[in-house]
């Protein structure tokens, strides 16, 4: 049941993982271009996202043919082509141009940005050697700071 130690260990874990204070710059190009982050939808769908990820995660990897290290490699390629993006001031990935859209606070805020495919394959990884309910514990103290 409930392992304070495991809680931790798991807390550390994704909090090192998903790196939020290193996504700022992320998060700051984000809200200079669309104005507006609504970052209590995009916690609600990181952690959605990554509760299911918890629970059934290898059979939706498996159902797509793909392996974590697949996995890992395309969500680093988007994180990457973010970066570009930022770094050399142009646009890679071309959505519509509407000043009313709240996609950024999912796209790529919720995903990639906080639960990535790093934390996803970190999520697998960490629910084959703490009990369910301890990860679950430390992806909602993850998701509260």
């Amino acid at each position: 049941m409930f392992n304070l130690k495991e809680v931790i260990s798991v807390s550390l874990i994704l909090f090192s993982v998903i790196d939020i204070l290193g996504s700022i710059p992320i998060i700051l190009d984000l809200k200079k271009k669309d104005g507006h982050i609504e970052a209590e939808k995009a916690t609600l769908v990181a952690g959605f996202l990554m509760i299911g990820f918890l629970m059934a995660g290898e059979s939706i990897l498996k159902l797509f043919g793909l392996d974590l290290s697949s996995f890992a490699l395309a969500g680093a390629l988007v994180i990457f082509f973010l970066g570009i993006e930022m770094v050399l001031g142009i646009r890679l990935f071309r959505g519509e141009e509407n000043t009313n859209s709240k996609s950024s606070s999912v796209v790529p805020l919720a995903f990639p940005v906080i639960a990535g495919a790093g934390t996803m394959t970190t999520i697998i990884s960490l629910r084959a050697e703490y009990q369910q309910f301890n990860v679950l514990f430390g992806i909602a103290l993850n998701l509260i700071l």
